[in-house]
């Protein structure tokens, strides 16, 4: 994923777009994203170099944004189940 992104931030025409696409949970129902990861889970993709998200509820441009607006577009492609509570461990 690092080589994809990487890839697109050195474009030739520097029009690259680095797109990150997942679906907003899991194939068992749990939420892909979230506030803090569980102990031990791997990072490919640093904050700094994630620039848009996509779900199937949205697509989330962070490039320039503070942590705290990053946070809150995350929420908004969320599946809408999971806002509620994401959007509480966001104003922690």
């Amino acid at each position: 994923q690092a080589d994809f992104i990487t890839g697109a931030q050195l474009s030739e025409d520097g029009k690259g777009k680095a797109i990150i696409a997942l679906p907003s949970r899991t194939t068992k129902g749990h939420p892909r994203i979230v506030p803090v990861l569980q102990h031990g889970a791997g990072v490919v993709t640093s904050r700094g170099h994630s620039k848009f998200i996509v779900t199937e509820w949205g697509i989330a441009d962070l490039f320039g944004l503070t942590l705290a607006e990053r946070a809150r577009a995350m929420v908004n492609i969320a599946h809408p189940e999971d806002r509620e509570a994401l959007d509480a461990a966001a104003r922690e």
